[in-house]
């Protein structure tokens, strides 16, 4: 075997160093890949009142034509079990008579009557809702995702360099690079590797155009928006990064520009 030359040597090394590939410029508009990150809601939104109405009100129809229920079939004579279907068949008729109760607020009602029952509350099964307001919402912590739990929240970030305004994590695309992979690769740089996130194809819903500044040498940028959502982790925000948040739909036009915010209002959820 013949030795390595230190020619030889170095051509090796060269050939297997990553080169590194210049942003892709396009008519003098640097190419730029952006994710758009959100967290889908994490419990069902509270129902509105007209919602709520046509509820109870298609209940009491079905109710209304439903068969008689055998009562002895189900219920011992005299049982606890009897008793307490009693007391709510008795709540659940008073609400069919009267139009501005539901027959949820009749069990409830029910229930309130046999829990005083000191025979009667041993039997029920007791059960804590949690509540729909978490600590994040009351102190408003906008870098927690245990906030809004109603609601779909969107990843935001500010660059540290200058004073530079709320975006959503992006940077330049490399020449030989597709949207999806600098997309990818630029919210891992951004934001770390700490979150499961699933891209949702591979083509861009929004675009926002940035002419070139006046009486300045730079060029203009476009940049390309792509859909993703994460299901588990939080941020671990780079160097590059001063501050991040998770914020709803209707708090984000107080962070971004008008104009970068009109271009991605139509591709963000309502809910």
């Amino acid at each position: 075997m013949l030795p390595k030359t230190p020619a030889m040597l170095a051509r090796r090394w060269f050939a297997s160093a990553a080169p590194t590939q210049a942003p892709l410029v396009v008519k003098n508009s640097r190419i730029l890949a952006s994710v758009i990150l959100s967290r889908p809601p994490q419990i069902t939104r509270d129902s509105t009142g007209f919602e709520k109405a046509y509820f109870d009100y298609k209940e009491k129809l079905e109710r209304q034509d439903a068969s008689t229920f055998p009562t002895e079939f189900y219920f011992k004579k005299g049982s606890i079990a009897e008793r307490r279907w009693k007391e709510e068949e008795a709540e659940r008729l008073r609400a069919m008579d009267d139009t501005s109760r539901s027959l949820s607020e009749a069990i409830a009602t029910a229930q309130q009557k046999l829990s005083a029952d000191e025979t009667m509350s041993a039997t029920i099964t007791k059960i804590e809702k949690a509540p729909r307001e978490t600590e994040a919402d009351k102190t408003n912590d906008i870098k927690s995702l245990d906030r809004a739990l109603q609601r779909t929240l969107y990843l935001i970030v500010r660059p540290k360099q200058g004073k530079q305004p709320w975006i959503f994590p992006e940077g330049a695309v490399d020449s030989t690079e597709y949207l999806h992979e600098a997309a990818e690769r630029q919210l891992k740089e951004t934001c770390g590797k700490d979150m499961d996130v699933w891209f949702v194809g591979r083509q861009p819903i929004g675009l926002y155009k940035k002419a070139p500044t006046q009486n300045v040498e730079e060029s203009g940028s476009k940049v390309f928006f792509m859909k993703a959502r994460m299901f588990s982790g939080q941020v671990t925000p780079s160097e590059d990064v001063s501050e991040f948040a998770w914020l709803t739909k209707e708090e984000l036009p107080n962070y971004l520009s008008s104009d970068y915010y009109k271009a991605v209002k139509d591709s963000l959820a309502d809910l």
